[in-house]
Order: structure tokens, then sequence, then C-alpha cells
């Protein structure tokens, strides 16, 4: 007896709403499992910690003028190098976008936007997909979960979560060095610390193997990026299928109907 498929897709938070191309990965998910069966799981790899993840371009309902927004940091530590699931979101932010956000999207995502209760910009990425309805029946498997970094395997190439200057960073180990890419080909070096497995998560070229020895998938919807990178060779039991087109993949998604 074959094991009921797993249908996994993967994506960084990607906005508080939702870029198009993790929309058009979620559809791609499934019209595949309208064919197939099976389940659906969303890797959230809310353990990266680029800023420019989160960015969010609306279009004004109006004009059509675009608009990027992104969430506000405490600092240039946590902003730079703290892990999406770790950096803060401020009430004074969220108060101000929600004001802005009346010109751009439908009067029910305002109201969502600002019902949000979120400590952290992952879990309010993750709160305004699910109150979009984008994640009906889908599995969420977090990066940041200690028990899934337990469950994963071992990986040569990572970043640990350590302290760094009053916040938690997310620092490459080079060799026996952890380290901080400021940009370019500057670094900071911190000091080795201890660390255990509940503070690793994959780098890109690794991240593949490790989800995979946790989400178990058969199909893997990749987007347009990733089918640059992704080692497919190193997991043979998955079936990679590319995610649909869509226009202005890089902007946001807030066309759900009414």
């Amino acid at each position: 007896m074959t094991s009921s498929p797993i249908i996994c897709f993967g994506q960084q938070p990607c906005g508080f709403f939702p870029r198009r191309f993790l929309y058009a990965k979620i559809r791609s998910a499934r019209r595949l499992q309208k064919e197939i069966g099976g389940e659906i799981v969303y890797f959230f790899h809310d353990s990266d910690h680029d800023p420019r993840e989160t960015r969010t371009i609306l279009r004004q309902r109006s004009s059509g003028i675009p608009l990027q927004l992104n969430f506000a940091f405490a600092n240039q530590i946590q902003r730079k190098h703290s892990p999406l699931y770790l950096k803060r979101v401020s009430p004074d932010w969220q108060a101000k976008t929600a004001e802005q956000l009346r010109h751009f999207v439908d009067p029910r995502w305002v109201q969502a936007f600002a019902e949000v209760a979120a400590a952290n910009v992952a879990d309010f990425c993750l709160e305004m997909y699910r109150r979009m309805g984008l994640l009906d029946g889908i599995r969420v498997l977090r990066s940041s979960d200690p028990d899934f970094r337990l469950a994963a395997c071992e990986v040569p190439d990572y970043f640990v979560d350590v302290e760094y200057e009053g916040e938690i960073v997310r620092a490459r180990l080079d060799g026996e060095v952890l380290k901080l890419h400021e940009g370019g080909d500057v670094y900071t070096e911190l000091p080795r610390t201890p660390f255990t497995k509940k503070q690793i998560s994959a780098a890109r070229d690794t991240r593949l193997r490790w989800m995979q020895s946790v989400v178990r998938c058969t199909h893997y919807v990749a987007g347009a990026s990733e089918q640059d990178y992704l080692r497919t060779e190193e997991t043979p039991e998955i079936s990679f299928i590319k995610r649909e087109v869509i226009e202005r993949s890089d902007e946001a998604y807030t066309d759900l109907p009414s």
C-alpha cells in the first residue's frame, strides 16, 4: 500500500500581505491536490533573517500607483540580523500602517490587519495569511520550531541563532567561526559559544534536504528562483512541480473574492 501524497511548498514570510508568487504556489498545490489527493504542507521558513523578505508592494486603488511598505524594526541589529520569528512588531507601526492601507486594499483587509495580535514579524504574516483564508486545510511547519529542528537531519552548512548585543541573531557558521554578513565582503565575527540543534537552521543549499528529513513530501511546488538552486538530485523521491505563472509576482496579493 502506497502512502498518501504529501504536497509541499516552502516560502519565507513574504510580506504582511503575501506576494503573488506565494499565492501562485498555493494555487498550484491545491490544483495538484485535486488531481492526486493527499495533504498540503507549507514549510514556513521563518528562520530567515533578511528584512527584504517582508517588503509589501501595494497599488493605490484609485490610481494604480505602487507603494512599498515594510515593518518598522526596533534597531539595526534586529533589522539586519535577527531571524524573522524574532523581529518584533511595533504597535505604533501597526496602527499607522492600517491607516495607510485604506487607500490600497479592501476595508475587510484593513480591519483584519488592524486586528492581528502578533509579537513578531513571522507570526504577523502567518496570521494575515490565515485571516485571508489562504491556508485553510494546509498544515504549516515552521523552520523556527525547536521540535522541527531536533527532528531534522544534520547538514554541513547552516546558521545558528545566538545572542549578540542584547538581540538574538542568525549567524553563519564558517568553519569554527560564527559570522554576521554586513554587506559586500564585510563580516562581523562573533565569539564561538556552545549551541544545540534547537538553534540551527539550514543554509540555502542544504535547506531542501533538511526540510525533507522532517516533511517527507512526495511532491514539491518550486518557485522560479528555487528552480535555479534546488539540489534535486539529493531528494530523488520528490516529484518537483513548477508553480504556475502569475503576473507582477513580486507584488502583494489582495484580490481574494468576497
